[in-house]
């Protein structure tokens, strides 16, 4: 099984679920990649630069297993992400306008998940 989990969400309750089912597939043998839309750009940046926050050790550790397959360019622009998700080594994609296309995480046969 191959999952493409998009976190568009920057509530940080339902951002930690894509950190979590993340985790959760990976540990069962799945591969699974996380895509950083919208609001979620800038929770991203932000518990990458304060470990302090809660749920910033999910997203380390997220990080650190190389679950976080891209951001979306456009919102990490306007979100004022762009230059702390580089600083994390978050790459970028923006093939569809600027953002990321679900078609070609399709394509590629991955399973979508909005959240």
């Amino acid at each position: 099984m191959k999952a493409a989990l998009f976190a568009f969400n920057g509530e940080p309750m339902c951002f930690v679920h894509v950190l979590l089912n993340a985790l959760d597939m990976k540990e069962r043998g799945h591969e699974a990649v996380v895509v950083l839309e919208g609001l979620a750009t800038k929770l991203a940046k932000e518990l990458g630069e304060d470990e302090t926050k809660p749920f910033a050790p999910i997203y380390k550790k997220v990080r650190d297993a190389g679950l976080i397959c891209c951001a979306c360019k456009a919102c990490s622009v306007k979100t004022g992400a762009l230059e702390g998700l580089e600083a994390q080594g978050v790459e970028f994609r923006d093939e569809m306008s600027g953002h990321p296309s679900i078609a070609a995480f399709e394509e590629e046969g991955y399973s979508v998940y909005t959240f």
